[in-house]
């Protein structure tokens, strides 16, 4: 039997217990930095497939490394399973999970026979949108020693290059002073006024920005009582662009927009976070080129998306990990149109035989990627040679 024959029955033997895994993470929903039910779930399962599991790594209470195999490749297969407030796992991460568990312990199978190294990474907080899982890991040390990275996220449909945009997400607190809004407003300074300004001076702006940035954002506390002018209001918002650089351009336009609110009405302004934003993402050709090749020996194809895909664009801090290791996140389908992510009916979708279809192939595409990335000298010797030019 060879490497990939035996990754396949170790994946074919877990099906059962990793569509648990899914499901059970699935209906108890963590959001981030609170996925303590998840992470003692996927540590358990490789521990139990022979993993040395590290927990708690980087200083991050529901993060963890599991490692098996001692050959001189070294691949990271990351996982995510923070769920997103109120609407639970609509965005999949209950897949995106089990199927890193799956092709971990696939690839481990076969590490030592093929010369690889496979490490589960465990990657909290990714629906944060600033200093998410990874970012903090990377700058923690959690990352280095690896070779490559790769994961694979649900969507409506397949995909090999899906779009990642660089994001910040920041908050915004104006501070006025209160006053009775009958008796006495001219007493007050308005600090939801001030945001209604901001707002609309972003209204305006979308005008004059790229047609490829973005900018959304939701008020988190907007007043205690109409009969009291509001001297404290909040907003959580999240600004994209196409890279780093035009994010960089993209931040201060914005940024004038919340000081307008604070000129009109005479509130303090503070802003929280956004200080460690999410990157754009590089997909590692050669990496894709595999995965494409496995992934379509399964059944799975791709076809022209046009401007669907380049028009819906995402972001996630495994766009920070491709600027420091070759990586790829491609998208798996789970047959859920109309429903899109971060939609209810999506989070409905991610416990359907679809996608429980999609949990085996995308765990064993990944395996056969990394086996197949061993046994290819041009790719293995790029990696270990990038590697070694860095300092790794």
């Amino acid at each position: 039997m060879n490497a990939k024959e035996a990754a396949k029955e170790q994946v074919d033997r877990s099906q059962e217990s990793l569509i648990a895994l899914s499901r059970r993470i699935h209906a108890n929903p963590e959001v981030a930095w609170e996925e303590e039910k998840a992470a003692a779930w996927l540590c358990e399962t490789l521990s139990g497939a022979g993993f040395a599991v590290e927990t708690g790594i980087g200083d991050l209470p529901t993060a963890f490394r599991a490692r098996a195999g001692s050959g001189s490749l070294h691949i990271a297969i990351c996982a995510e399973y923070d769920a997103l407030p109120g609407i639970g796992h609509a965005c999949g991460h209950n897949l995106i999970a089990a199927m890193a568990v799956g092709a971990g312990m696939a690839a481990a199978q076969v590490a030592d026979e093929v010369g690889l190294t496979i490490t589960v990474i465990g990657t909290p907080a990714e629906e944060v949108g600033d200093a998410g899982g990874k970012i903090l890991l990377l700058e923690r040390g959690a990352f280095q020693d690896l070779h490559a990275a790769m994961m694979v996220h649900p969507a409506p449909f397949d995909a090999l290059l899906p779009k990642i945009i660089a994001a910040s997400m920041f908050q915004v607190h104006y501070t006025g002073k209160a006053a009775h809004a009958s008796a006495f407003p001219q007493e007050g300074i308005n600090a939801a006024d001030a945001l209604t300004i901001a707002q609309t001076a972003i209204g305006l702006l979308r005008q004059h920005i790229r047609s490829t940035d973005r900018i959304h954002g939701i008020i988190t506390k907007g007043g205690d009582a109409p009969n009291v002018i509001p001297a404290d209001t909040m907003a959580k918002y999240v600004i994209r662009a196409e890279t780093f650089d035009q994010l960089a351009e993209l931040r201060p336009r914005v940024q004038r927009c919340f000081e307008a609110g604070a000129v009109g009405t005479g509130a303090q302004l503070e802003y929280i976070g956004g200080t460690k934003p999410y990157a754009h993402m590089i997909h590692d050709p050669d990496m894709i080129a595999i995965y494409r090749r496995n992934s379509e020996s399964l059944g799975r194809s791709f076809p022209d998306l046009g401007a669907l895909l380049e028009s819906s664009a995402a972001s996630t801090d495994m766009g920070n990990v491709s600027l420091v290791l070759p990586s790829i996140q491609p998208l798996i389908g789970i047959d859920s149109l109309p429903a899109v992510n971060h939609q209810p009916e999506f989070a409905a979708r991610c416990v359907t035989a679809a996608a429980d279809k999609a949990i085996m192939d995308g765990a064993l595409a990944m395996a056969w990627t990394a086996i197949d990335m061993a046994a290819d000298d041009r790719v293995r010797n790029r990696l270990l040679t990038r590697a070694r030019d860095a300092g790794q």
